[in-house]
């Protein structure tokens, strides 16, 4: 099985990524990271917005639905972290009381073409993250415009295991739609630990943003790395 720092180093452009992760000292960490190509991809950081890490332009200025949105936010017994407005319409739903595979269903790609970028969503359960249910709403490979919709229930991870869901698999200049998830092992021991082991492994050229959360602090208590503009 690769190593999280070897599945990254070898795609240089994932795009943004969530990941479910057990360190080697047994705290359940929930991971999102965002990489851009154009200015303006990159011309973005977390900031803690009213409880939520929300992704939002350096400066103020237009709001644009496929770049800015809540990344990562809870309820009351998920963190939910993904990559574009779902992640808020996921957990209301699940606040109104949904499953977790019901709130993750009927979601869309985004209306991006012609990538038709997957948006990637994980459940991390506030019992110490002893579950997670991760979405990925994925373009076909076929010519048809409907979404194709997968879920996936993991439990009790080991010390050392992780599982990654990334929305391209790229060069930095053919993109393509990356595999719903890949399982993988990760070297650290704490949540410090796992923010250096994304970021190091992230190629400079692209990326933007990293986050680590544990499930019982929640964003609020998020470390965080963004570049220097």
């Amino acid at each position: 099985m690769l190593t999280l720092h070897e599945l990254l180093a070898a795609n240089p452009y994932p795009g943004r990524g969530v990941l479910y992760a057990r360190t080697h000292s047994g705290a359940v960490l929930g991971g999102y990271f965002l990489t851009g190509r154009s200015a303006a991809s990159r011309d973005r950081a977390l900031r803690l917005v009213d409880g939520d890490l929300v992704v939002g332009p350096l400066a103020p200025g237009e709001h644009d639905p496929l770049r800015h949105y809540a990344a990562v936010t809870t309820t009351r017994d998920w963190l939910v972290l993904g990559n574009g407005e779902q992640v808020s319409q996921v957990a209301e739903r699940l606040r109104g009381g949904a499953a977790p595979t019901v709130a993750l269903g009927g979601l869309e790609y985004e209306p991006d073409p012609p990538i038709r970028t997957s948006r990637i969503t994980a459940l991390i359960s506030l019992d110490g993250g002893r579950a997670a249910v991760l979405g990925a709403a994925r373009p076909s490979r076929a010519s048809r415009p409907s979404t194709n919709v997968m879920t996936l229930a993991v439990r009790d991870l080991e010390p050392g295991e992780a599982v990654l869901l990334t929305t391209y698999v790229s060069d930095g200049e053919r993109v393509s739609v990356a595999a719903p998830y890949a399982e993988t092992a990760v070297e650290a021991k704490t949540a410090e630990d796992l923010l250096d082991e994304i970021w190091s492994a992230l190629d400079s050229r692209f990326r933007v943003a990293a986050t680590v959360v544990d499930p019982v602090e929640g964003p609020a208590k998020a470390l965080q790395v963004r570049q220097d503009v």
